[in-house]
């Protein structure tokens, strides 16, 4: 919602920075040898999209009927016996089809489509993809829910689609449901980190079928929370992957600005922070000033730790991604863009960016998805870019904005863009 006259929005932009901030416990000190001030931040569970997953899993002691083991040996028995008795701890399994999450929708939320294994057996059963113990992978448990939940991927059954579109249920993108997703319901965002963390387990069982090693067959071990090769000559062992990104917000500390890029897949007016993958034997700050100079030409002095996040939506070939962020204060200021890996980079004011946080109108932009999720579901898809939700209350399109609170760089952007510097120190506004 975005006010008629400048008071009121800057009103509003405090209020929304506000919901944002409080998510941080900030503190600011002067570090050894440093000449300026930074602000060190510690985020709660909820404040990244795809952490702070409810059932993420525990080791559990043995015997215990939620850990993985004991759940896995309950799983075989009722495939082999084709109970359809009530069981202790329940089993929940959610399907994925090409990576996307089964999901329904009650506006003005989407959620996950979970399945009984009674049920999964009888969709299943029509179609001709067999069901096995390996064929699910256990995701963890909830004590208090007397429940464990499981994941699988149903790809090969196309004729689940009508099935599931019958009951209103269908299989949605993650990152459309990450934009879906009200930042501000820890209940949503918990559904968004369980699609997360099962799709980038089902992902990399996928992509992990042959040994790497012999060439050998890779299967599932430990209710698929690990791989090993049945070559008995090898038996190499392998875990879920996860593949390390540095994300920095490079920061002119004596012109008060800060670098923003863009890249040719991004939607039009949108700018980010710059990121890159980290190289083997290189340390995360080594990573951010090679990757900035290599981007940007613009060399980085000191690097400092914000915050992280997974990042379950890049491509299959790269399951999950861990995002680690840093602010990073330049040395140099003259920009030379490698056009092979970014369109466009600039230096922005406090100011503009200011702005762009102001104008992009996020709430509506989730709004639309949420919305797009439920046609989706009632089996009419809308064809709606969800780029011109970015515009002013005029009606016109902003100047510029960046990515949504469900992304680590806007917490990045924005924490900056709201502190000040009084008498060498960082405040909020």
């Amino acid at each position: 919602i975005f006010f008629p006259n400048e008071n009121k929005q800057r009103a509003m932009l405090f209020s929304y920075s506000s919901s944002i901030i409080t998510n941080f416990f900030c503190k600011t000190l002067i570090r050894p040898h440093s000449s300026h001030p930074v602000l060190l931040c510690t985020m709660s569970l909820n404040s990244h999209a795809f952490a702070g997953n409810p059932i993420t899993s525990r080791t559990a002691k043995s015997g215990d009927p939620f850990s993985p083991h004991s759940a896995f040996q309950t799983l075989k028995t009722l495939l082999s016996t084709q109970s359809h008795d009530p069981i202790s701890p329940d089993f929940k399994i959610l399907p994925f089809r090409k990576g996307r999450p089964l999901t329904g929708s009650n506006q003005p939320n989407w959620h996950l489509g979970w399945l009984s294994l009674g049920d999964l057996r009888s969709f299943l059963e029509k179609s001709e993809v067999g069901l096995s113990e390996n064929s699910l992978v256990y995701l963890g448990c909830k004590y208090e829910d007397d429940v464990v939940y499981w994941a699988i991927d149903v790809s090969e059954a196309s004729e689940l689609v009508s099935e599931f579109g019958d009951r209103q249920f269908c299989f949605v993108e993650l990152r459309t449901l990450m934009v879906a997703t009200d930042w501000a319901d820890s209940k949503a965002m918990g559904e968004l980190a369980i699609a997360g963390h099962a799709r980038a387990l089902l992902e990399w069982h996928i992509a992990a079928r042959f040994c790497g090693f012999c060439g050998g067959k890779m299967v599932p071990m430990e209710a698929g929370r690990r791989k090993q090769c049945s070559n008995e000559l090898c038996k190499k062992r392998i875990y879920p992957r996860v593949d390390p990104v540095v994300i920095m917000l490079v920061i002119d500390k004596e012109n008060d600005r800060v670098l923003l890029s863009r890249q040719s897949r991004f939607v039009p007016r949108m700018w980010s922070c710059l990121a890159g993958f980290i190289e083997p034997g290189e340390s995360l700050e080594e990573a951010v000033r090679r990757e900035t100079w290599e981007e940007a030409g613009i060399e980085v002095g000191e690097v400092v730790y914000h915050s992280s996040q997974p990042w379950p939506v890049g491509p299959a070939s790269m399951p999950c991604q861990l995002m680690v962020g840093f602010f990073a204060y330049a040395k140099s200021l003259e920009i030379n863009v490698d056009k092979k890996e970014l369109e466009d980079a600039k230096w922005h004011s406090r100011e503009d960016v200011k702005k762009a946080l102001t104008f992009a109108e996020y709430k509506k932009a989730q709004e639309t998805a949420a919305s797009k999720v439920e046609q989706m579901c009632k089996g009419v898809e809308k064809g709606q870019s969800l780029s011109a939700d970015f515009n002013v209350e005029s009606g016109e399109l902003a100047p510029m904005f960046v990515p949504g609170p469900f992304a680590i760089a806007h917490h990045l952007i924005s924490s900056w863009a709201n502190q000040v510097v009084l008498n060498g120190t960082l405040s909020n506004l």
